[in-house]
């Protein structure tokens, strides 16, 4: 199961201004488009609850898994507290080749802690918050190798990551 990480992140490495900021008003448009032309290719959507309540709606073409455990229903969207491996495993067996991790920091951090995480996609913004949520909520010893690099737009650059799974 091909797994990646997909995350916009200000120059200063933050994905979010403050935990209470559920807006992605301060990505681009570039942004927003490969990030829906991506995760539409993998098929999988999963995130934490604070980044879906962030969407406000399931992502159309594509399904929908968000880790809770205070939600208990949500319409159109798979509820989960499975351990990551067991996650992918059922979702294999479900025929689900790739699957797009999508935030926010706890979500990544378990994925990329369970050595799970093949890619990570990382779209560099122009923006400079000096303080905020990071990609990770706590340290973790990973190994990345850079495989491409892409202007979205002028001023915005897409980083692809390979992960050295070698080196849990």
């Amino acid at each position: 199961m091909k797994t990646f990480i997909i995350a916009a992140i200000s120059l200063d490495g933050f994905i979010a201004k403050n935990a209470e900021d559920t807006s992605t008003s301060w990505t681009s448009g570039a942004d927003k488009k490969f990030f829906m032309e991506r995760t539409k290719q993998s098929g999988v959507v999963i995130m934490g609850s604070t980044t879906y309540s962030t969407i406000g709606r399931p992502l159309k073409d594509r399904l929908n898994i968000v880790y809770s455990s205070k939600i208990t229903n949500l319409e159109g969207v798979e509820l989960t507290m499975k351990k990551p491996a067991d996650l992918l495993s059922d979702l294999e067996t479900r025929g689900y080749k790739e699957v797009a991790i999508c935030g926010g920091a706890s979500i990544y951090t378990m994925f990329l802690e369970a050595n799970l995480v093949d890619t990570l996609y990382l779209t560099i913004e122009p923006k400079l918050f000096g303080k905020g949520v990071s990609l990770l909520n706590k340290l973790t010893n990973v190994s990345l190798t850079l495989a491409t690099t892409k202007h979205l737009s002028k001023d915005v650059l897409l980083l692809e990551y390979k992960v050295d799974r070698s080196h849990p």
